[in-house]
């Protein structure tokens, strides 16, 4: 292991460089996929209103949302959120979006036990990601001189980030589950998507899973890095 700081530099460096490269794969997956025209003319808006309806949801509002690939599902209100081109637009890229959103919907309306869990820990979230890296830093500079008090503290930064990593773990089955349902219903509801169109689609889902993936992944290598960290200080 590399001692003091550095590693967790290295760490740092190595999960910037992995998320920076497949975010711009994801974006230009997007950008290809939203030449593809969808052959049935639906905007994006309008496939999430009809996967809605053949689900049977009808307390669950579509709506558009500000930026660049910003679409999200809010439970607390009911609205599935997509971005101004997703909302709009008629491609490839907007219905396999729009129909994952629609796919939270659907978690939740179903009760889907990882959505459920993740909704439950989201406050202890918003605090741990707000302190935990103020407290390990502080934890990690007293410590260094074998101080008990600051090897206490760095533990509570560990316990801290320790929330956060759980989260982005969480996080995995909720988007694989709402990517499969979306990509399940645009395949069986009858004229929705060509071959072409679906696979596009497929092909755009599977890489905004793996910016997640590399979320956890990195988050969970921090998180081993520190325990070491931790275990070594207390020899």
């Amino acid at each position: 292991m590399v001692g003091g700081g550095m590693g967790y530099y290295i760490i740092a460096g190595i999960i910037f460089l992995v998320s920076s490269l497949v975010s711009n794969k994801l974006k230009s997956k997007f950008k290809k996929y939203s030449k593809l025209s969808l052959r049935n003319g639906m905007s994006g808006a309008e496939i999430a209103e009809k996967m809605l309806s053949d689900h049977g949801i009808r307390d669950v509002k579509v709506i558009s949302t500000p930026g660049m690939l910003t679409d999200h599902y809010n439970p607390q209100n009911k609205t599935v959120n997509l971005s101004e081109g997703v909302y709009s637009q008629r491609n490839a890229a907007a219905a396999a979006v729009s129909a994952h959103e629609v796919g939270h919907a659907v978690q939740h309306a179903e009760a889907y036990q990882w959505l459920t869990l993740r909704s439950k820990i989201v406050p202890m979230v918003s605090i741990s990601s707000k302190f935990s890296n103020i407290v390990l830093m502080v934890g990690l500079a007293m410590s260094a001189g074998g101080n008990a008090l600051g090897n206490n503290i760095f533990l509570l930064g560990i316990i801290l980030f320790a929330v956060t990593t759980a989260f982005t773990i969480i996080t995995l089955p909720v988007e694989y589950d709402a990517s499969n349902r979306a990509l399940t219903w645009l395949e069986s509801s009858q004229g929705m998507l060509t071959r072409e169109e679906h696979d596009g689609a497929k092909d755009a889902l599977k890489w905004a899973a793996r910016t997640y993936l590399v979320s956890a992944l990195g988050s969970l290598a921090t998180l081993m890095y520190f325990v070491l960290r931790y275990m070594g200080n207390r020899r």
